[in-house]
């Protein structure tokens, strides 16, 4: 059975020193304080006024559940043919509903909002979109939901404009729209951007920081497991760990051709990498924004980018002028940004030098940065759904 955590090894769990402690607990407070004033100061002392049912048709459903919500599912079985959950969150009492069997008009519609979880990535996934989008319509029309908002893995080029007719804003019947990567019509009234995340699709588990992975040296100062595409950017980092022997510090295995179905081998190899070494460089594929970057956060390695827009149509918003990765940026990531990979090794000898110590609060700084990241994604979610479905009378 799949479990939602990762056990990460049998190790002994260390006695936590008094110091360590302390830091820890005080760290927490902050973060259950700050937590607790986002929630008090929208009032959600109040009952329950709202019930949203969550439909995931597309894998980025379980990391809005699992690791932004923090929510179970049953059974914990990921090739099961219908899983559930539901929690309570502000005033808003949400289920989920996610497998091959959750189809149109296989299960009760039991609440009058609904967020709807689809792939847009490409012409057959928008298809199957489509035949969601025109339900949910159908729904409407007939007064058995009053709401939809939509979190769509967007197009990698933010080709988008499929989902344009649909929105309230011009004419259709969907009120909200999170999209992942940089799309350039974020407005943050109707449009929001949405993280990426973890590969859901490759069963990637909600991971648990330990004490050893905070804690412990790791063996390399860098990794990248991926594909090396013909005249990209990841020729070129190839070509620099090679010259400076670079490669033999950091844990490289590069294929040439993607492949997107894991092994229990080469998954477990790839999550060892991310646990043994301190960076991961994140080379740009189609779009800058990319699962790694999540993955590594996860297991505080922390993530070099390369900062750089791709080829398309993602790019600045009316919002944000950050573009790639503006979501990001916005909130404060503590990662290196690196315009070309000619500066890595400038980056790998400096971190030769760092003592365990420095990269032990990097890494705590990581994790929690991660942590709070999820949280304020989770309440942003919330308050965005509240305000807009809401009658304006409650508050």
């Amino acid at each position: 059975g799949f479990t939602d955590h990762v056990a990460l090894g049998n190790e002994e769990w260390n006695p936590w020193e008094e110091d360590e402690k302390n830091e820890l607990a005080a760290s927490q407070q902050r973060y259950e304080a700050n937590l607790k004033m986002i929630k008090y100061a929208r009032s959600h002392l109040e009952q329950t006024s709202l019930r949203v049912q969550i439909w995931g048709k597309a894998a980025i459903g379980l990391y809005l559940w699992q690791h932004i919500f923090g929510g179970h599912l049953e059974p914990a079985d990921v090739t099961a043919q219908w899983r559930e959950g539901s929690q309570k969150a502000g005033k808003t009492y949400f289920s989920f509903l996610t497998g091959p069997s959750v189809v149109p008009g296989s299960f009760p519609v039991e609440a009058e909002h609904v967020v709807l979880v689809l792939n847009g990535r490409e012409e057959a996934k928008v298809a199957f979109a489509t035949q969601w989008l025109r339900y949910a319509q159908t729904l409407v029309q007939t007064r058995k939901i009053q709401h939809v908002a939509v979190v769509l893995l967007g197009n990698e080029q933010c080709n988008n404009g499929w989902i344009q007719p649909y929105l309230r804003r011009n004419g259709g019947f969907v009120n909200l729209l999170f999209v992942t990567y940089d799309y350039a019509f974020v407005n943050e009234e109707n449009i929001f951007q949405w993280p990426l995340g973890v590969a859901t699709y490759r069963n990637f588990p909600v991971v648990e920081p330990s004490w050893s992975m905070l804690h412990d040296p790791r063996s390399y100062l860098c990794n990248f497991l991926g594909t090396v595409y013909k005249n990209s950017s990841r020729e070129t980092l190839m070509k620099i760990l090679k010259q400076d022997g670079l490669d033999k510090l950091c844990w490289i295995a590069a294929r040439e051709q993607w492949q997107p179905q894991e092994t229990n081998e080469s998954f477990k190899n790839y999550q060892d990498a991310l646990l043994h070494s301190d960076l991961t460089l994140c080379p740009v594929g189609i779009n800058t924004e990319c699962y790694r970057i999540y993955e590594a956060c996860s297991y505080g390695s922390l993530p070099v980018i390369e900062d750089v827009m791709t080829p398309g149509d993602c790019g600045n918003s009316s919002m944000y002028h950050s573009a790639p990765l503006q979501l990001l940026k916005t909130m404060g990531a503590p990662f290196i940004f690196i315009k070309n990979w000619n500066e890595l090794p400038a980056v790998l000898e400096k971190e030769k030098k760092m003592s365990l110590q420095e990269r032990i609060q990097r890494r705590k700084k990581l994790l929690e940065w991660y942590q709070n990241f999820k949280a304020w994604m989770r309440q942003k979610f919330i308050n965005t759904l509240e305000n807009s479905f809401l009658p304006s009378d409650k508050g």
